[in-house]
């Protein structure tokens, strides 16, 4: 419960300081940011986007593991993670989606503009989108399993290469992008010391989040699969 009440304490103090610090020109306080330019004051979306786009990773990647681990011992506890995992990677995927599009609304003047990471994120929603509709479509569990585990270990490969390198090598409007002469804050740290501490606070938080809530998705779904069992052989 201690733990509980600390993460709750630390993302309130998160989001109370990334939207409420000013941003200034010189800061002469702990809590004034400094302006970066070509960001401004929108650079305090990085605070929220950046842990989402970031557990987005985690989570597939951890889904990635579970289904190697599935393939090895056919354990349906491990398709059970990994399912959970994917699921909140879809989640934290489509909250990483919409917070860049807000950005880009204010930034760029249109919440979609078909930039390389706009695209490449939307190409993970696509393929990961599609393999909750193949795991959907399949009765069997063992056979559901399999084929959720290798496609999702296919999957993963796109994620380096359309989240690290994509964006990175071609040319557009997000910050760090090929002809990004400024980069971004994430990017070279532009960052004073009070900005970096909200931000991997920031990050902090919504890992330990994110791994609550991985373990309470993937215990529900062994629970719920034990009980319909129970309820099918009654």
């Amino acid at each position: 419960m201690i733990w509980k009440i600390f993460l709750f304490l630390l993302l309130a103090f998160v989001s109370v300081a990334g939207i409420a610090f000013p941003i200034v020109e010189n800061p002469t306080t702990w809590y004034e940011f400094p302006f970066i330019p070509g960001l401004g004051e929108h650079a305090k979306i990085f605070f929220f986007h950046v842990p989402t786009a970031w557990l987005t990773v985690i989570a597939f990647f951890m889904s990635t593991v579970y289904s190697f681990k599935y393939l090895r011992n056919k354990n349906l506890d491990d398709d059970a993670k990994s399912y959970a995992a994917n699921q909140l990677g879809m989640i934290f995927c489509i909250l990483a989606t919409v917070t860049g599009a807000v950005w880009a609304k204010f930034a760029w003047g249109a919440f979609w503009s078909w930039d390389p990471r706009q695209s490449s994120i939307f190409a993970l929603l696509l393929i990961y989108g599609a393999w909750f509709a193949l795991r959907s479509s399949i009765e069997s569990e063992d056979k559901r399993a399999t084929l959720s585990a290798v496609y999702s270990i296919i999957a993963f490969v796109t994620v380096p290469f359309f989240i690290f390198i994509m964006p990175r090598v071609m040319r557009g409007l997000h910050p760090g992008s090929a002809d990004d002469t400024g980069a971004g804050p994430v990017v070279n740290f532009q960052m004073n010391s009070s900005m970096l501490i909200i931000f991997f606070l920031s990050l902090i938080g919504f890992t330990i989040l994110f791994f609550w809530m991985w373990n309470v998705g993937y215990k529900s779904i062994i629970y719920r699969d034990k009980l319909n069992k129970q309820l099918i052989r009654g």
